[in-house]
Formats: C-alpha cells, sequence, structure tokens
C-alpha cells in the first residue's frame, strides 16, 4: 500500500490519532517555510491529510511552502485522491478550491457543538451535533461546488466536502496526550488566562472519552477511501 502524505506546520500540531487510526504507512513533511518543498508525486501516495498550524493560510510571504500546499491539495482533488485537512489544512484545501480565507472572522477556542447540515461518510461517524475542540480565529467562505457539513454561529464553514476532499476546522486529531501538549506549549496557551486553561482542561476530561471514539470512526471512514486507492 502505498503511504499517507501528512503535511506538519508545527512540532506540536502532528496528526494525534489521526496517524494510529489510518492503519497505513504515513509519509510526514513540514514544508511550510520551504522556499523549494519536496513534496511527493500523488501517484506515490494513497492520501493525503494536512494539520494545523498558527500561520494564515494565505501568508506566503512568511511562509513560502503554502503555495506548493495548495496547488497540490487541488491536484489531490483533481485526481480524485482522498484528502483530509484539519484547522489551517481545512483553510489551505478551501482556498484550492476557490474558497477566501477570512482572517479573524471570529475567535473559538474550546470545546462545543457543531451543527451538522448534510450526510457524509466521515464526518457521520461523530454523531448528528458532536462536541469537537476548536482553536481558530480565521475562517473560510464554502469554496464553489463543495457540500457545506457543518456549521457554528461564530463559524459558518466549520465542515465541507469537495469530491475526494473533506475539509475540518475543528480537531479530529485530539487525543488527552495532545491536549496536555498544546495547554503546555506557549505558542498555543500564552494569550489564555488560567481560568480558561483550566476550563479546556475541565471539558476535556468531559468530552474525549466521549469524542476519541468518534474521532477514531471517523478516521477510520476515511481510512477505507484511502484503502480503496491503494
Amino acid at each position: 500500500m502505498r503511504p499517507v502524505l501528512v503535511l506538519t506546520h508545527a512540532a506540536y500540531e502532528g496528526p494525534g490519532l489521526i496517524g494510529p487510526a489510518l492503519d497505513a504507512p504515513l509519509r510526514v513533511r513540514t514544508v511550510v517555510d520551504a522556499t523549494q518543498p519536496a513534496l511527493p508525486a500523488l501517484d506515490d501516495v494513497s492520501g493525503v491529510v494536512v494539520m494545523g498550524g498558527a500561520m494564515d493560510a494565505d501568508d506566503d510571504l512568511h511562509h513560502p511552502g503554502l503555495p506548493a500546499e495548495r496547488a497540490l491539495l487541488a491536484d489531490a482533488v483533481a485526481a480524485d485522491v482522498p484528502v483530509l485537512g484539519v484547522c489551517l489544512g481545512a483553510q489551505l484545501l478551501a482556498m484550492a478550491l476557490g474558497g477566501t480565507l477570512l482572517r479573524r472572522h471570529g475567535t473559538e477556542i474550546g470545546f462545543g457543538p457543531v451543527d451538522v447540515h448534510a450526510d457524509d461518510p466521515v464526518l457521520g461517524a461523530l454523531g448528528p451535533r458532536p462536541t469537537v475542540l476548536h482553536w481558530h480565529s480565521d475562517a473560510v467562505s464554502l469554496p464553489p461546488g463543495a457540500t457545506l457539513l457543518a456549521s457554528t454561529p461564530a463559524t459558518p464553514v466549520q465542515a465541507f466536502r469537495q469530491g475526494s476532499a473533506l475539509g475540518l476546522q475543528f480537531h479530529l486529531e485530539l487525543e488527552p496526550a495532545m491536549l496536555a501538549l498544546w495547554l503546555a506549549t506557549p505558542e498555543m496557551a500564552a494569550d489564555l488566562s488560567d481560568d480558561e486553561l483550566d476550563a479546556l482542561r475541565a471539558d476535556g476530561e468531559r468530552h474525549l472519552p466521549t469524542l476519541v471514539p468518534a474521532a477514531r470512526a471517523a478516521v477510520a471512514a476515511f481510512a477505507d477511501q484511502v484503502r480503496r486507492r491503494g
């Protein structure tokens, strides 16, 4: 089986539970700051997963690898390669498909529900109104031709599907160890008060026992798509 390409943008924002749940070989690359990114050919991978990061999805000046990531995503969808974009990854996917980045559209940090609007084989594993972790201030418009899957009042596009690609503005990859890492990482937590950090810890203890198994089931559904490509 060909490996799944995983694009990361920060050491503390890895694939989390997505990696083991894929049950496939992974090729992890971080090319966001490379002026000439070395990315595999799509014929050499069975799927593409793009993780989060603190940078803006259109900040090509400071992160010259972003255009290559967006081009790869556009080509992957055109070639019917399974794609999963998470947070920044969803924003890059939306831009690659003709959507617009909406900087500082509205900050969402913490656990909260998303309203599901359409059936999807991957997102559907989370349930009809799942509580998930949000950690973003940017948003995107719905790409032309894409299906809106989920929203919140603050973020009209929380999940979308276009062909082989699924974008999730929220964090599907989260597991307890990753949440603990984020809350201890200054780049993630510096702007949060002690009360906000305590609330995130408490909410994680309450929601992750339900969310983690559902997220693994969702990734397993994506893994089925990857295995069909082989």
